[in-house]
């Protein structure tokens, strides 16, 4: 069996981003394993010093800009020099409470950020509810490398099932994740499109939202931000992330 790489997990532990069946998994993995539980604990640790160390230094360079400005007015008299530093004292805070909130909320992403944030396994439909998994041997052994994060020989697989019957919509859905999830992003983006130019399954939201992230990885500004926008104007359950990834793409 593969060797699990724990560093993705990790990441969306620490961040709150797993459902409650990865949580359950993690934190099993957590429990006899003494090495990933410190690893766990650095990463946090990690995060939580970037992050203070990044609003340190908005707030010191903020300061340092009043003290300039402080520096270059005349003294006139006590009490009116007693009110303007205290409204300046307000006016500073305020700035650093701003730049703060916008240094972590309102920043443009890279793609790689993008792909952190916003990004989620997609969940395979257990195979003991699939009749294609009864019937199929191939597609039965794809999911079984699809669920053991083994996305080389899951897509090797599902492409058998596609080859035998090429309308078969889950196979090419579930095609399209793995071989995304294996970084073979020009093959993801045609089995997606697959999907959507079926236009009638219930795959349609998931796979133009992997789209869009396909064309988020192979750095498609143009396409990424098309596919972006008719989610963001949809009903879709990724409607939301897809307004926020807009507003920060650089």
């Amino acid at each position: 069996m593969k060797t699990i790489d724990f560093s993705y997990f990790i990441e969306r532990y620490n961040a709150g981003e797993m459902n409650e069946a990865e949580k359950l998994w993690f934190q099993k993995e957590l429990e006899g394993n003494p090495k990933l539980r410190q690893e766990v604990t650095l990463r946090k640790r990690t995060d939580q010093a970037l992050m203070n160390h990044g609003a340190l230094e908005l707030r010191n360079k903020l300061i340092e800009i009043e003290k300039r400005r402080a520096a270059a007015i005349p003294v006139k008299s006590h009490k009116k020099n007693s009110t303007s530093t205290l409204r300046y004292a307000a006016v500073i805070t305020g700035l650093i409470l701003i730049g703060s909130f916008l240094l972590f909320k309102g920043k443009s992403l890279t793609n790689n950020e993008i792909i952190d944030q916003y990004y989620k396994p997609y969940e395979v439909i257990s195979g003991s509810r699939s009749l294609q998994a009864v019937t199929n041997s191939d597609y039965s052994r794809a999911l079984e490398y699809y669920n053991i994060h083994d996305y080389r020989n899951a897509a090797l697989y599902f492409s058998k099932v596609l080859n035998e019957d090429p309308k078969y919509i889950e196979s090419a859905m579930f095609n399209g994740v793995s071989n995304y999830e294996a970084k073979n992003y020009p093959v993801a983006e045609k089995e997606f499109m697959k999907v959507l130019d079926n236009n009638n399954n219930l795959f349609m939201e998931d796979a133009r939202w992997y789209l869009a992230l396909c064309y988020i990885q192979t750095s498609d500004k143009g396409k990424a931000t098309e596919q972006l926008m008719t989610i963001k104007n949809s009903s879709s359950i990724y409607s939301k992330d897809a307004r926020k990834i807009l507003k920060r793409m650089k």
